[in-house]
């Protein structure tokens, strides 16, 4: 096929596996290079680099580990990461253990049990409710083995009561954010990080499986009011990590949790090409890469060179490291500040320290 051939293909929506032959943990990159090209690219975008290029370059996320036999600072490929039937990029769990050691090492990268997350995503919303009871499920521990799990509350015939003075919409916007996010199991439970296990759409605890819970339980056969709703609860829930492959993992996630939870409500898969387009373009901003401990893109902190007057009148050049660096001070680091979206006024912002939005001047 002619490249003027291939350019003209039309691109087609993306289709949760489950509908075809059951659950996939693991999504096919080429799958989605196959279908929708454009998401993928979306999917890789760097945000604040991108902005932050004077030529107008379009950057990708980096993959900031040396794991995967390319350089830290490169950026990730599209095309390589998506080659039929070779597999690069790949959840933890499906990594080799010898891998997993040496990210919890270097990174410290341990993920956490998908029942721990429900614990604490259940603290959150028993403060967010001002209750305990009749929420989004009942935790459960085996007095025999010890094992932890939860069980959902969902019901067909009922609906989750909210408290007075607050509505369903309000819970549907309120924002997210999962600190270090890794592949977002606080924002999405697909599978559990630790295992792989799949886990069942009514089953999921993360926030943004708890907003389309309740968007689907709302509203009745109106798919595009549960669509609008969908992008709602996406503009809430933000999160950001160190390491590339899991910026993009985490992103994966958060789409194809969207798409599985129309799939499950309305047993199709018939979203919109343009709403799933939207939908990536917004996770791109809200799941972003940074050193969340310097609030800078990682690996950008640099040394500067200042000019200091002799009294002879010449000039000594002195090469000073990152003040922030030096000083451990989280304001003073030189690196490029990473910008998210500020969905209220639909505007890019700096997201700063202690977790805050700062408007950008100039």
């Amino acid at each position: 096929m002619s490249a003027a051939k291939t350019s003209k293909k039309k691109s087609n929506p993306l289709v949760p596996r489950m509908m075809i032959d059951g659950f996939e943990r693991d999504i096919q990159e080429s799958y989605i290079r196959e279908r929708a090209p454009e998401i993928l690219e979306t999917l890789l975008i760097d945000r604040t680099m991108t902005a932050a290029d004077s030529k107008g370059r379009v950057h990708r996320i980096r993959w900031c580990t040396d794991d995967y036999g390319f350089a830290a600072d490169a950026e990730i490929d599209p095309v390589l990461i998506s080659k039929p039937d070779v597999k690069i990029i790949r959840p933890r769990v499906d990594k080799r253990i010898d891998d997993q050691r040496k990210r919890s090492v270097d990174r410290a990268e341990v993920f956490t049990p998908s029942w721990v997350c429900n614990k604490q995503n259940n603290l959150v919303d028993q403060a967010w409710f001002g209750r305990k009871t009749k929420l989004f499920n009942r935790e459960i521990t085996d007095k025999k083995t010890g094992r932890n799990t939860w069980q959902s509350t969902f019901d067909p015939e009922k609906q989750i009561e909210f408290p007075k003075g607050r509505t369903w919409e309000d819970y549907v916007c309120a924002n997210r954010l999962e600190v270090s996010c890794g592949e977002a199991p606080y924002l999405t439970s697909r599978y559990d990080t630790t295992t792989g296990d799949p886990i069942p759409v009514e089953q999921r605890i993360g926030f943004l499986d708890r907003k389309l819970r309740v968007i689907s339980e709302r509203v009745g056969a109106d798919r595009k009011k549960w669509l609008v709703l969908a992008e709602k609860a996406l503009k809430s829930c933000y999160g950001f990590e160190w390491q590339g492959d899991n910026v993009f993992l985490a992103r994966e996630n958060m789409l194809y949790a969207v798409l599985e939870a129309y799939y499950w409500k309305y047993n199709e898969a018939k979203v919109p090409l343009t709403v799933q387009r939207r939908f990536a373009e917004i996770i791109s901003w809200n799941i972003w890469q940074m050193d969340g401990i310097k609030f800078v893109v990682p690996n950008t902190c640099k040394d500067e060179v200042v000019e200091i007057p002799n009294l002879d009148g010449s000039v000594e050049r002195k090469v000073l490291p990152c003040k922030g660096c030096k000083s451990g001070k989280v304001d003073e680091h030189n690196g490029v500040r990473c910008r998210v979206m500020d969905w209220e006024i639909n505007k890019p912002v700096l997201f700063m320290p202690p977790f805050e939005f700062k408007t950008i001047e100039g």
